[in-house]
C-alpha cells in the first residue's frame, strides 16, 4: 500500500494553513452528509454548533475528536483528509467501513479555533476539565463517550516547535502516547492494547520520518482526558502533530497525521497487534524541550565599552491578526544555550549585535537586528 499516493489522492485541499475555523470544515461536512451521517451534538459556549460526523457499521467503534484545543488544527486536516478516504469508494474503504464505526468530532472547541487560542471561551482549557466538567463543550465530549461506548479512543492534538526527539536534534514531527490510568503509571490490559497500536504505528511511520517520532510525556493527570478515557478502561491514544522542518503551517506533518490514521486501521482490521510491545513502545525516545525556531551563536555585544561574545535564541509567537495567523519572532534566551537547536542557527563568528533600541538583546524583544551593520534580520530570518 503506497501510503504517500494515498495521501496525495484524499488530501482535502480546501483546508490548508494553521487557521482552521468552523467556517472552514462546515462546507466539507455538509458535502461528506450523504446518509445522515451528520448531526450536531451540542454547543460551544458562543453557541457555536459542535459536529459528530459518523460513518461505517463495524463492530469495532471508534471514536475522534480534534481541535479540543483551538489553536491545535493539524490533525484536524489530517482527520478530513481520511474521512475523503472513508468517502471514496476504494476497496480499502469498504474494509474500513465493515471494519469499524467512526465517531468523529473534527471541532470540539469551535470558539477557541475562531479565537486561535488553546482555552475555551470562557479561557478553560478542555484538556483539564474531564473531572470538573464544568464546560458545555468537555460535558457533549462525554455525552458522547458514554453513549457511543467507543472500542478505541483517538485524542487529536498539536504540540509546539519546541519539541525535539531526545537530545537527537531530530525535530518530534509525530508523538504517541497511551495515557497513564493511575499514579503509578501501570499498564493493564486497556492500556496495553494502546501501547501495543502506538508501536505497530511507530513500526510504520520510521519509514517517512526515521528518528522524528517520540513518545509524550506519561505523567498521570485524571483532569485530563485521554488518562480519564483510559482510566475509563478504553484504550486511548495521543496523538500529538509538531514541526518537520521548514514547515510552519504542517501542510506535511497533516501528511503523518493521515499516515498515521490509516496505518493504525489497517493494524486493528487486521488483528494484526502483536501482543506485548510494551519493549517496542518504550524504546520510542521521549519528548523534550530542546528546540528554539533561530538560535543565533558566537554574537559580539559591546555592554558599555566591554565586548563579549554570547548567544541567543528567537522563538515565534502565533498571533491571529485580522482573520490570520502571523508567526513573529522574539527573543526568548540569551546566554548558553547547551543543549538546545535551533530549527535554524546562524553562526556570527564574532559578529556586532546592532538594534534600533540598545545595541543590547534583551527578552522579549521583536528579532529584527543587525550583524556588523552589513547582515539584516528580520523577523528572526537574515534578509536577502
Amino acid at each position: 500500500m503506497n501510503l504517500e499516493q494515498l495521501y496525495n489522492q484524499y488530501k482535502e485541499n480546501s483546508l490548508k494553513g494553521r487557521y482552521i475555523t468552523l467556517e472552514s470544515i462546515e462546507p466539507i461536512l455538509k458535502k461528506n452528509n450523504t446518509n445522515n451521517e451528520l448531526k450536531i451534538i451540542g454547543k460551544s459556549v458562543f453557541e457555536k454548533p459542535i459536529y459528530q460526523y459518523q460513518i461505517g457499521t463495524g463492530k469495532m467503534r471508534i471514536l475522534l475528536w480534534s481541535q479540543m484545543h483551538g489553536n491545535e488544527s493539524t490533525t484536524t486536516k489530517g482527520l478530513f483528509d481520511f474521512i475523503n478516504l472513508l468517502n471514496g469508494g476504494s476497496e480499502l474503504a469498504e474494509k474500513f467501513l465493515n471494519a469499524f464505526t467512526f465517531c468523529c468530532i473534527p471541532m470540539l472547541n469551535p470558539d477557541g479555533a475562531k479565537l486561535y487560542t488553546r482555552a475555551n471561551a470562557n479561557k478553560i482549557d478542555l484538556n483539564r476539565d474531564s473531572q470538573d466538567l464544568s464546560q458545555p463543550e468537555s460535558k457533549v465530549l462525554r455525552l458522547v463517550f458514554e453513549s457511543f461506548k467507543p472500542d478505541f479512543c483517538y485524542n487529536l492534538h498539536d504540540q509546539r516547535t519546541i519539541f525535539g526527539v531526545a537530545n537527537t536534534g531530530k525535530p518530534a514531527t509525530m508523538s504517541f502516547l497511551a495515557p497513564s490510568y493511575n499514579e503509578a503509571c501501570e499498564i493493564n490490559d486497556s492500556r496495553l492494547k494502546a501501547i501495543n497500536l502506538i508501536a505497530g504505528i511507530n513500526d510504520i511511520l520510521q519509514n517517512y520520518i526515521p528518528g522524528q517520532i517520540g513518545r509524550f510525556d506519561d505523567s498521570f493527570n485524571i483532569n485530563c482526558i485521554g488518562d480519564t478515557f483510559q482510566f475509563l478502561g478504553v484504550p486511548t491514544v495521543l496523538f500529538e502533530a509538531g514541526h518537520y522542518p521548514n514547515d510552519y503551517n504542517r501542510e506535511q506533518t497533516r501528511k503523518y497525521v493521515f499516515i498515521s490514521l490509516v496505518s493504525s486501521f489497517k493494524i486493528l482490521s487486521e488483528n494484526d497487534i502483536v501482543n506485548n510491545e510494551i519493549d517496542k513502545y518504550l524504546s520510542i525516545p521521549q519528548n523534550n524541550v530542546v528546540f528554539c525556531d533561530f538560535i543565533y551563536k558566537n554574537i559580539k555585544i559591546n555592554y558599555d565599552g566591554i565586548e563579549i561574545i554570547t548567544n541567543f535564541a528567537a522563538q515565534y509567537k502565533e498571533e491571529l491578526i485580522d482573520n490570520n495567523v502571523y508567526f513573529n519572532a522574539y527573543i526568548v534566551k540569551i546566554g548558553e544555550l547547551e543543549n538546545y537547536f535551533g530549527h535554524v542557527e546562524y553562526n556570527a563568528n564574532g559578529a556586532l549585535y546592532q538594534d534600533n533600541r540598545n545595541n543590547v538583546p534583551e527578552l522579549d524583544q521583536k528579532a529584527n537586528f543587525y550583524l556588523d551593520n552589513n547582515f539584516i534580520f528580520v523577523n528572526g530570518s537574515k534578509a536577502e
